[in-house]
Parts: C-alpha cells; sequence; structure tokens
C-alpha cells in the first residue's frame, strides 16, 4: 500500500489553466474521492497521477516513489507507476475474451504462463467472475464488464488503484450494489484509492475524504461528513447535497447569534454566527427544517418564517416541497403530508452556515436598527 502526495500541481492548455496549484494527500489505504462539475479538472488530476498526462509544474509521489517532479524533471512513464486504471468506458477488448483483457497487464511484463493463468485465476475469483472467463465483453452484463475493467486494472497489484467515473454506465440500482460491492473489495484488498466522480451520494457513500473541485482549485478537502455539514464556502455548500441559500441583512448581533432579516421579508430570524458581514447567506439542509401542521400557530417560536406553497413531491420516505419567501423559495423535507397552499416553517438556530453575501442585499431605501 502506499499513501499518495500531490503538491502544487498545475497544468493549462492554451490559455486556460485546469489545474490551480492543486494539493492533496490520499492517505494509505484509503479513498480519496475527487468530486465536482463537468470541466473542474478532476479527470485531469486523475490523468496526470497515472501518467497519461504531463502536468506544468508540481509533484506526484506515491510510497515513497517520485512519479512526477518538475523541479527535478522527473516523469515516470505510465507502465512505470504500477497504477491499476478503470476508465469510464471500461475499454475492454472486444475480441479477447474476458481471460484475455485481464491478463493483457502480465503479458506486457512478460509473466510465465503457469504465474500468469494462476494470478487471473486469482483476480476473477476476487470480483466473482471465476466462471466468465471464456466469454467475450459483449457476453456480459455491464456491471460484469466492469468488474473485468478493475480484474485488469488488479492483475499486477497496483501500487494505487485510480477510477474515472466507473459507474456512470450503470443503471441506478445496478449502480448503487455495484459501489457497495466494490467498497467491499477495497477494503478487503486495502489498495489507496483515487475515485473521481460528479455524483455527490457516491462520493457521500464511498469515501474516506473528499476533495470539492471546481475550475481548477481544490475548495474544500474533508470527510464526508465534514464537507457535507460543515461546507467551506457557498460552492461547495451548493454543490454537495441541497442546500437552501437565502440571503438577508444583519440587523443586530448578540452573544454569538445573529439576527438576520430574510431578504423580502418582515420577519427575523435569529441564527448562530459570528460573521462579521452585515449581508450574508444562510445555507440550510432541507432536513434542517421543520413543516409545522396546517394551522399552528407562529407565537412562541423563535425562527419562523411562511410562504405559499409552490412545488410538493413525493419521494417515497419523504414529502418535498418548495416554499415561497418572497423573491427566494426553501425547499423543505419532511415524512408529513401537507395539502394546504401555505406552510408555516421553522429554522433552526443551529446546524446551518452562514457566510458572507457576495452580493449586497437590503433592499434600498431600508434601514438598520
Amino acid at each position: 500500500m502506499s499513501e499518495l502526495v500531490i503538491r502544487n500541481l498545475s497544468k493549462s492548455f492554451g490559455a486556460g489553466a485546469v489545474l490551480d496549484d492543486v494539493s492533496l494527500t490520499a492517505p494509505e489505504g484509503q479513498i480519496l474521492t475527487l468530486l465536482g462539475p463537468s470541466g473542474c479538472g478532476k479527470s485531469t488530476t486523475l490523468w496526470s497521477i497515472a501518467g497519461l498526462l504531463r502536468p506544468d509544474r508540481g509533484r506526484i509521489a506515491a510510497g515513497g516513489h517520485s512519479f512526477f517532479d518538475s523541479e527535478t524533471s522527473v516523469c515516470l512513464p505510465p507502465e512505470r507507476r504500477e497504477c491499476g486504471v478503470v476508465f469510464q468506458s471500461y475499454a475492454l477488448w472486444p475480441h479477447m475474451k474476458v481471460r484475455d483483457n485481464v491478463g493483457y497487464p502480465l503479458r506486457l511484463r512478460r509473466f510465465g504462463r503457469d504465474a500468469m493463468r494462476k494470478r487471473i485465476d486469482e483476480v476473477l475469483e476476487l470480483v466473482d467472475l471465476g466462471d466468465q472467463a471464456e466469454r467475450y465483453p459483449h457476453q456480459l452484463s455491464g456491471g460484469q464488464q466492469q468488474r473485468v475493467a478493475l480484474a485488469r486494472a488488479l492483475a499486477h497489484p497496483p501500487r494505487l488503484l485510480l477510477l474515472d467515473e466507473p459507474f456512470s454506465n450503470l443503471d441506478a440500482k445496478l449502480r448503487e450494489r455495484t459501489r457497495d460491492w466494490l467498497l467491499q473489495l477495497q477494503r478487503r484488498i486495502g489498495v489507496t484509492t483515487v475515485f473521481v466522480t460528479h455524483d455527490q451520494d457516491e462520493a457521500l457513500s464511498m469515501s474516506d475524504q473528499i476533495a470539492v473541485m471546481s475550475r481548477g482549485v481544490v475548495h474544500q478537502v474533508g470527510t464526508p461528513e465534514q464537507v457535507y455539514n460543515d461546507p467551506a464556502d457557498l460552492f461547495v455548500a451548493d454543490f454537495v447535497g441541497t442546500s437552501n441559500l437565502v440571503k438577508g441583512a444583519v440587523l443586530g448581533r448578540e452573544n454569538g447569534s445573529l439576527r438576520v432579516r430574510i431578504d423580502g421579508l418582515d420577519e427575523c430570524v435569529q441564527v448562530s454566527s459570528d460573521a462579521e458581514s452585515e449581508n450574508v447567506v444562510l445555507a440550510i439542509r432541507p432536513e434542517s427544517l421543520t413543516l409545522l401542521p396546517a394551522g399552528a400557530s407562529p407565537d412562541n417560536r423563535r425562527n419562523t418564517v411562511s410562504g405559499p406553497v409552490l412545488e410538493r413531491s413525493y419521494r417515497g420516505d419523504r414529502y418535498r416541497y418548495r416554499v415561497g419567501l418572497g423573491p427566494q423559495s426553501l425547499v423543505v423535507e419532511s415524512r408529513v403530508r401537507m395539502d394546504s397552499s401555505r406552510a408555516l416553517i421553522e429554522l433552526p438556530h443551529e446546524g446551518h452556515k452562514v457566510f458572507a453575501s457576495p452580493v449586497p442585499t437590503p433592499r434600498e431605501g431600508e434601514e438598520r436598527d
């Protein structure tokens, strides 16, 4: 097993910077997920690790071996980095049987016939495909093809396992089952893994560490719980999961709390924060909001707002409502079915994040207390 260390990695195509001073660490035996929208630089980072792309600047090392170092002009070719790679398209040879696809990396390394057959049998059993060795890729399901690609990546024991959106071609049910299976396999073999995805559910359910990226920059690195519950900035709060980003103006501060008037409403709410900005954005998860019963009175409740129900949908285990707040809206998740046209919502005093607003929010002519 190897720890992966990336320091100050930069890459440009023409005038555009795809990676901008990226630094990451994947601890030995753990899964580091690169999460972000298309074009954010996550695949460029992965291909730089694999040696399929040469960065402009920085350093990449794993297990004490330097893969790339711009200062010393080190740049190992892909075959010397010992990375197992699973491509998004699986990249299986259609004219080769499963056994031959899996054995291809061993053939390149001139394994003996008996040693190669033994290793192929081992990795096919590892991915539960021991009975499919003589089939061709087109005779397999999408999930089985994905496992063949993984077996090929593991055939020559890799220093790192690199996965580029390996589940994107699978349907929703199969994707969920396959990622659970892959997580169990990774824990069993203990190989340090870098996983690229834009799917937040995959990132949250599979990762030891998540690096959230946008426009070639790493916004936050942390555990799934840290990234979801304590986002570093507005981009992370908005991209990871669902967040209500509610703009407001600070009317007062007291004992670590802010009194905030929500834009477009007369109501004020009290939130725990030491933010110094006069204009803020409250990032609140839908499950942190409480939908009060129809006819409930806001009296004696500290943090209630009301508005028209704009949308409602049934999600199986919960209902999702979108409630208007002047020019803004709140998404609320609840197990309670509500058919009225207006909703009363209680906001949490804690369990949210408060960010300085990038745009001044008070209405023209307003005064603050």
